[in-house]
């Protein structure tokens, strides 16, 4: 193979790409830049307002980093192996544990309350995402990615957590390895990242089912209904903006509307495995991929969750 195709197919994989009839959402003269580098595997960032921060984690070093403007990279805290990462209603840092097998909340004051561990009396696999309702309950993904031991749950399942009561209701069972998880902007929908079927699934039905992003409907009382369309393409994590755009993480940042249809491909120099909106304006795309933290900005806002007192 000469270097001459290899250099074209390089081109290929890095081009930027967006349909026909839409206009980049890109940005004028914005372009993907590093912020930060030299981690193992990032992932879940979020954006802090009241500390202009974006938080996220280094997964195998069991590290939460942050980043600022003018300040760089540097620890915020230590974690037990910290996957998807957001903010509640009130602003508190909520994280997905693998090595912790949990769900937990970052206080004001720095201590970790342990939000959900468990479902019907045995341990949960390895969180992976979370999103949140206006309604404050949590809906997370767990498959088993960060499980080095027995699985003790016969399946990969999305759930419902009401952090009051610490009630666990699981809501989707037919998924191969749920990943990323983000409701519309007006909580109509919710979409659920599958990053497809292999020989971690006690089930050999469940072995070749293939990755997509599945939108459900949610009704008023937070259970899901039907299934509404699904992007056929495997996403990690996700985020919506203002306008009910997904952003979906694949071979790079992918935008589709909010019926499935895509809008437009960002390459990104590593691959990236989640993606969160910040800034002053809310229009700063922060992307965690492998090894390094990215940005680009927007034309459209984030979506924050509805009811965020922040």
């Amino acid at each position: 193979m000469s270097r001459l195709f290899l250099l074209l197919m390089l081109l290929v994989a890095v081009t930027h790409v967006r349909a026909d009839d839409v206009e980049s959402l890109i940005a004028p003269g914005a372009k993907v830049q590093k912020l930060a580098g030299d981690m193992k595997f990032t992932e879940g960032p979020a954006w802090i307002p009241a500390k202009k921060m974006v938080v996220f984690s280094d997964i195998p070093n069991s590290r939460i980093m942050q980043w600022k403007e003018g300040e760089g990279v540097s620890l915020f805290r230590q974690s037990e192996q910290s996957n998807g990462n957001i903010l509640d209603l009130e602003g508190r840092l909520i994280s997905c544990q693998h090595a912790g097998r949990n769900v937990v909340r970052t206080e004001a004051d720095g201590t970790i309350t342990v939000l959900a561990e468990k479902y019907d009396g045995k341990r949960l696999n390895s969180p992976n995402d979370v999103a949140v309702r206006s309604d404050g309950t949590l809906y997370f993904t767990d498959p088993p990615w960060g499980l080095t031991g027995p699985a003790e749950i016969p399946g990969h399942w999305v759930y419902r957590l009401d952090p009051t009561t610490g009630k666990v209701e699981s809501l989707v069972k037919d998924l191969a390895m749920p990943n990323g998880i983000n409701f519309s902007p007006d909580e109509s929908r919710i979409y659920i990242a599958d990053t497809g079927g292999n020989s971690r699934h006690p089930d050999p039905a469940f072995h070749k089912l293939p990755a997509g992003v599945h939108c459900y409907e949610v009704h008023k009382d937070g259970s899901l209904g039907k299934k509404l369309f699904t992007i056929d393409e495997g996403s990690d994590g996700m985020t919506v903006d203002t306008q009910g755009n997904l952003y979906t993480t694949h071979d790079g940042v992918n935008i589709f509307n909010a019926d499935g249809k895509l809008l437009e491909r960002i390459p990104v120099p590593e691959g990236p495995a989640n993606v969160t909106f910040g800034g002053d304006d809310y229009k700063t795309l922060f992307i965690t991929a492998k090894t390094s933290l990215y940005s680009v900005r927007m034309k459209n806002a984030g979506a924050k969750p509805v009811g965020a007192k922040w």
